[in-house]
């Protein structure tokens, strides 16, 4: 376990050496040109010249793309053209905005969509299970924009339960914040509720077939029993991988949603950098989320082999 849990660190700078190629790559072929977004259309040919100067962006490729990945490493991610602020404090103040609306999402999904899953599998082929599924897959196949839309147009617009936007005042208390996520998180949750529970249904219905579990019911186990101690350990070992690929869909669903209900975080800066060339705070917003995408895989593998311990990752010993 040690041994893998090292390789696997060990992976993650040399991953994000070739991420920041990717990523200086990708801002290159942006079509526009930086300084002429900066200073607009009227600006003189001189001044974007001088311009792309000051910023190095008349240098070789190679020589830009190692200054800005040392400065980069050593906490220099640079100023933002259009924001006028330093570029790490505000992606840094921008994500965890972010991981705030990621985390309760999460915190809610987990519950919901273990529960679902228990319950549809449990209740295999009778109409508990039908509506479950049939709902799950209708949601997993519905994009959180229009899930999104939907949610503001009802809840929102027409019935007025919760605000237009995302934005939390200054002076607002704890559950003034929370009616003002809602939307968001519900959005998000509903995006990856039908997923998960469909891996937990399909894992409670195997575990309920398994030898052991109908050994125990033949030795009159209780119902209640039985699941606590069969059946909802081992058909959460599925849950745990199913649960991090959609944790990696909300890192994605972040950018939709954010711009959607107005909500200042990592995504929907990213998002406006890039439609401004926007450079260094462009890179650093997807360098940051490169590295939260693998500390994510990261753990929700050990959880599984946690949860599993039969389960040998990459040759562990």
């Amino acid at each position: 376990m040690d041994i893998y849990l090292l390789r696997r660190l060990a992976a993650i700078p040399v991953t994000l050496l070739g991420a920041s190629l990717l990523v200086f790559a990708a801002t290159v072929v942006l079509p526009g040109d930086v300084a002429r977004t900066i200073l607009g259309r009227e600006a003189s040919d001189a001044s974007v010249a001088a311009l792309n100067s000051e910023l190095g962006l008349d240098r070789p490729l190679p020589a830009q793309y190692l200054s800005w990945l040392g400065r980069f490493l050593i906490g220099d991610w640079g100023t933002s053209a259009t924001l006028h602020a330093p570029v790490r404090d505000l992606v840094l103040d921008r994500l965890g905005a972010s991981m705030l609306i990621a985390g309760i999402a999460f915190a809610v999904l987990v519950p919901v969509a273990l529960g679902l899953g228990l319950l549809a599998g449990l209740h295999h082929d009778r109409w508990a299970d039908r509506l479950i599924s049939g709902v799950a897959l209708g949601l997993g196949a519905t994009p959180e924009f229009v899930t999104g839309v939907v949610l503001l147009v009802v809840f929102a617009a027409t019935l007025h339960w919760f605000p237009v936007s995302a934005r939390i005042p200054r002076d607002a208390g704890p559950l003034e914040a929370l009616w003002h996520l809602t939307l968001p998180v519900v959005s998000l949750v509903l995006l990856c509720t039908g997923y998960v529970a469909r891996h937990v249904r399909a894992s409670t219905v195997t575990v309920l077939a398994s030898p052991y579990v109908r050994a125990a019911r033949l030795r009159g186990m209780s119902p209640a029993r039985l699941v606590r101690t069969h059946v909802l350990r081992n058909a959460t070992v599925p849950a745990a991988s199913a649960l991090g690929v959609q944790l990696q869909f909300l890192l994605g669903g972040l950018v939709v949603v954010e711009l959607l209900f107005d909500y200042p975080g990592l995504g929907a800066l990213l998002l406006r950098s890039a439609m401004d060339k926007d450079l260094p705070t462009l890179q650093a917003c997807a360098m940051v989320l490169g590295a939260a995408y693998m500390l994510i895989v990261l753990a929700a593998d050990l959880v599984y082999r946690l949860l599993d311990p039969r389960v040998r990752l990459g040759g562990a010993r």
